[in-house]
């Protein structure tokens, strides 16, 4: 009798053990954000164009054993097929070309906006919040200042009807500051709108 009433009582401290598991972890679930901006500039050749940053982000309570983690930014410009990716510290992609959040160059494809070289992997085309040299892009909310170093080389690829724009915003030594959106994922909102491609018809 007593042998059963301590069975029972340890299976019952189990369940009650695993319950309050369950309820922890899912409190200490992540909430999952979107962030995007379009705004208005020019590309390499000064034609104006519509360019969009976006990432999403998973943010845990501060009590919480995980940090706040993120994607890398992607950012595209209007009319354009090259897709830039800025890292940090904490993706595995990262590149040699500097701390913070940052892109680095692409063999043969962009030169430096400062001297006209041809960049490499170690040179820096792209930052996000310069002046902080350990940013993170799970910090980055409401704004951000884009700083660009590069141009592209040729601003098409490939030649005749197989030829693409891969032209992207014009470098500028004074940071770009942008202004994103943070919305639930999910949401009907969670998405940025899309481009006008009627900017990038032939006249």
């Amino acid at each position: 009798m007593t042998t059963s009433r301590f069975h029972k009582s340890t299976n019952g401290l189990s369940r009650l053990l695993a319950l309050l598991g369950l309820l922890v972890m899912q409190s200490g679930c992540a909430t999952y954000y979107s962030h995007y901006a379009m705004f208005p500039a020019e590309n390499s050749q000064g034609e104006p164009r519509t360019v969009r940053v976006s990432w999403q982000s998973a943010e845990y309570p501060d009590w919480w054993f995980l940090s706040d983690r993120a994607t890398p930014i992607t950012l595209e410009t209007q009319c354009s097929e090259r897709v830039w990716r800025l890292f940090d510290d904490s993706h595995a992609e990262v590149g040699s070309c500097g701390g913070g959040i940052r892109a680095c160059g692409g063999s043969k494809l962009d030169r430096l906006a400062s001297g006209g070289r041809l960049a490499s992997s170690n040179d820096q085309c792209m930052a996000v919040n310069v002046s902080d040299p350990q940013a993170r892009i799970a910090a980055v909310s409401g704004r951000l200042e884009l700083l660009v170093a590069c141009e592209p080389a040729s601003v098409t690829k490939g030649e005749g009807k197989d030829a693409v724009n891969i032209d992207y915003i014009r470098a500028s030594t004074v940071p770009y500051t942008i202004y994103t959106r943070k919305t639930l994922r999910g949401s009907l909102n969670a998405r940025p709108p899309k481009f006008d491609n009627v900017a990038c018809d032939p006249t």
